[in-house]
This record gives C-alpha cells, structure tokens and sequence, in this order.
C-alpha cells in the first residue's frame, strides 16, 4: 500500500506554504496525501492580507472522516490558530497511536506571534505531550521552553526543556541563528529520547542566497512526515528532510514580488 500521510494546517492562497506546501512535497516524495483545513488565508509573495479560521468541530470532523476511512501512517500539524482547535486536534489524536509531526507555528520570520497566550498553553498541555517530533524555530523554541535562546548552549538546554514535555524528539531549526552563537549556530538540533540515552546531531546548514524562502519551515516538517509515513527511523527521516529542503530551495525560481516559495516538485523537472 502506498504510505499515506495527514496534514492539519491552514490554506495558502499563494501556494507556497501550509496545505499546498505540504500536499505537494508528500506528492514528490510518493506519499498519499490528506488534508484537515484549520484557516483559509488570504496571501501573496508579499504577505499575509487575512485569513478566515475553520470552526473547530469541523476541523475535529475533517480528522476523523479522514482516519476512519482512508487512515495514516503518519500525521502532522501546522497553523492551528486558537486555543479551541488545538484542543480539537488534541481530542481526535490523543487515543490513536500516530506518528505525529508537530510544527508549532508560533511565531513569524517576523516576529508576529501567530498564537494567543491561552493557545500557546493549550500547545504545551495537550499536543507536545502527544508529538513523536516537535519542530520550532528559535523564537518558538524559546516561548515552549521559557530559555533565552543566546547561544548554543542554551538551545540545547531548550531543546531538552521541550523533550521534558513529552514528545520523543526536538529539531529547533536553525534559521534564526546568529554567528556569534557558535558553529552549529545556523545547524538544525536535534535531540531524540532513546530507550538508554538521549541522542543529539546536527543537521548542517547550507546557507542559500535566495528570496524564494517562503513556506521552508512547513515544506521541512512536511517531508520529515513523509519520510517517517514510509517507514523511516527519525534519524534518517531528518536527514532526508533536510536534503530535500535544501534541493528545494536550490531549484527556486522567482514568482512573484515578494518572498517566493521554494521548488517543491524539482525532481518532475
């Protein structure tokens, strides 16, 4: 059977991050993709205009037709928006043992916070805990675990605080790092719970000069799922989530005015 594998996360109208993101790099990667719509946003290469959330109950629904009948082998989340849905997220996974793909979207490349106080709570309380692998940027990685993230020190003393939550593995991604935070500073982390031990990498970076870097978090997290609906340890599924990323950003062609997004079909070319 042909792997399959679930999104919950928001619309992107400019068809570079979030459901289309995710749905066409499951595509590339010969996964079968399905999809829970949490918000339909209003968006470009310049940025986001509005958006319009998905009553709760309805995402929940989305959820459940889509596992009842189709099923999956692996699941992950994105923009989930409120406290409400996140709970509704929580509901629906907490009783299925699913590999689970959690990107926190949190907070933007800007530094918009994308979540409430009440759901940033509601992320720590029910959806971390039931996470196979949680991946935040240095800002979310920071609001999870309440570490100032200065050096790299302190980003494994993060990760470790978010792996202390309960999920099995932390990638806090290395976009946000600065130079003077050590030589892994632009390196993903990783830090996976093993039975007798916790096991920490880098995953290196290779820094692209491009503006076609939009929807990188998402297009990352979403071939990780890939990687682990075809059966994939995490190890390997990391790797090859960030080798694809980085081929991706390589084969960028610029659309747009602002901000496009990464190439995620390249191997159809």
């Amino acid at each position: 059977m042909r792997p399959r594998a679930l999104t919950i996360a928001g619309s992107d109208s400019g068809g570079g991050a979030g459901i289309q993101a995710d749905l066409k790099t499951f595509t590339a990667l010969k996964v079968f993709g399905t999809t829970a719509v949490t918000a339909v946003t209003v968006q470009n290469t310049l940025g986001v205009q509005g958006y319009q959330l998905i009553e709760p109950e309805t995402v929940s629904a989305q959820i459940e037709a889509v596992l009842d009948d189709i099923g999956t082998d692996a699941v992950k989340s994105g923009m989930l928006g409120t406290a409400d849905i996140i709970a509704a997220v929580a509901h629906s996974l907490r009783h299925r043992r699913l590999l689970y793909v959690l990107d926190p979207v949190m907070i933007a490349k800007g530094g918009a916070k994308l979540l409430p106080p009440d759901a940033i709570q509601n992320l720590k309380d029910l959806l971390i805990p039931l996470a196979t692998v949680v991946t935040p940027n240095i800002p979310e990685a920071e609001e999870i675990s309440g570490i100032k993230i200065d050096s790299e020190e302190a980003r494994i003393l993060a990760a470790q605080k978010i792996l202390s939550i309960g999920p099995q593995a932390v990638i806090i991604k290395g976009g946000h790092g600065k130079a003077e935070q050590g030589s892994h500073a632009f390196d993903d982390l990783v830090l996976i719970n093993e039975p007798d031990s916790v096991k920490q990498f880098y995953l290196p970076t290779e820094r692209i000069d491009t503006r076609c870097d939009h929807g990188t978090g998402c297009t990352f997290s979403a071939a990780l799922t890939a990687y682990l609906a075809k059966g994939e340890d995490i190890y390997s599924a990391a790797k090859n989530a960030k080798a694809y990323l980085t081929a991706a950003l390589k084969a960028a062609e610029p659309n747009g005015s602002g901000h496009c997004s990464v190439d995620h079909t390249f191997a159809l070319k």
